[in-house]
């Protein structure tokens, strides 16, 4: 009697899981090579002396015609796919298909606290990331993100962290745009030349990021009309007085690191700016009525715990960067206005 055993059918999937991912690897790097290389022999396009001879004997007897210009692109289709749009997801999705006549590749990173994560691409080799995580944005980014510089029409730091994640391979010409809401930097566009040597149409793509701030405004505030803010609960006879903060006093820049309290001052303004980003009917009511922590309680201790935890409890406790953050940004820089908040 043979002796038989049952197969082991998870020991078989997941060599077959590494085999197919050794071959995407060796596919990917495989086609890297390749672009690479048709990039360098582009070089040895030169036409030699005797080629230009004979172009110019020929052309003396040909029939000579006016050079046509530079084509500008038909931005309508494009307009088109963008009003379409039914989301601010929908709509982000949508600007990167109207980008991809103007562009060989393009790629959306979302703007969240303090970072940049890549959300979708076009025209990169593969579907997923290069590799996983958020992209800190070097100097040359952050100015773009604080609205400094409108555009980087430029290879640099800002390009190379942000290619990082998505490819190897560095085209000869490329751009990035911020896409604002409310003059506030939500995502960052980044399209390149691929193979070709130029970008062909780097104006048309900044009108059509223009155009998708504003539409990002738009469905925001049909967002905002379909759900209206719900007035403040009466509060119960019984209930307890609420306690009203005391005036928070500023601590001396001195006394902590010049640069940790500017990075713990950036991330402060990025994660609040988030909190007025994404709630403003919410921060606008408190800007009347008061009481900021009772409508965003949830939001604000969540936005204070990813402050804490970067930068720790004892630096909160002693400099109130994040607190005094959210007085100045969403309570006009009255403290009455936040109201009883536990940690204030």
């Amino acid at each position: 009697m043979s002796d038989s055993r049952p197969v082991d059918q998870p020991q078989i999937d997941a060599l077959k899981t590494r085999l197919e991912a050794w071959l995407n690897q060796q596919n990917q790097t495989l086609l890297e090579e390749v672009m690479a290389t048709w990039q360098n022999a582009l070089g040895n396009f030169q036409p030699d002396e005797t080629l230009l001879a004979q172009l110019v004997e020929g052309a003396s007897s040909a029939v000579s015609f006016a050079p046509a210009g530079p084509q500008t692109p038909d931005l309508a289709p494009g307009l088109d796919l963008l009003e379409g749009a039914a989301s601010q997801s929908d709509l982000l999705k949508r600007l990167l298909d109207a980008l991809g006549p103007l562009a060989e590749r393009s790629a959306l990173f979302i703007l969240k606290q303090g970072l940049a994560s890549l959300y979708a691409h076009r025209g990169f080799e593969g579907e997923a990331p290069r590799k996983a995580g958020a992209v800190v944005p070097p100097e040359e980014l952050e100015a773009l993100i604080q609205g400094s510089t409108k555009a980087i029409r430029r290879k640099g730091a800002g390009y190379e962290s942000l290619l990082g994640a998505v490819s190897t391979f560095e085209a000869s010409d490329a751009a990035i745009f911020p896409l604002r809401h409310k003059k506030r930097a939500v995502a960052l566009v980044l399209v390149d030349s691929g193979l070709r040597p130029t970008l062909d149409h780097p104006e048309q793509v900044r009108a059509l990021v223009l155009v998708a701030s504003a539409m990002l405004a738009a469905l925001a505030a049909g967002k905002e009309d379909e759900h209206p803010p719900q007035p403040p609960r009466e509060a119960h006879p019984s209930a307890p007085t609420q306690v009203v903060p005391e005036p928070i006093e500023p601590v001396p820049a001195a006394e902590l690191d010049p640069r940790t309290r500017a990075a713990a001052e950036r991330l402060a303004r990025v994660l609040v700016g988030d909190v007025e980003l994404y709630f403003p009917a919410k921060v606008a009511l408190a800007h009347t009525k008061g009481n900021l922590y009772g409508q965003l309680r949830d939001e604000l201790e969540r936005s204070r715990a990813t402050f804490v935890e970067r930068f720790g409890e004892d630096v909160e406790t002693r400099y109130r960067i994040f607190t005094t953050t959210v007085i100045q940004q969403l309570c006009d820089g009255d403290a009455v206005k936040l109201g009883a908040a536990p940690w204030a």
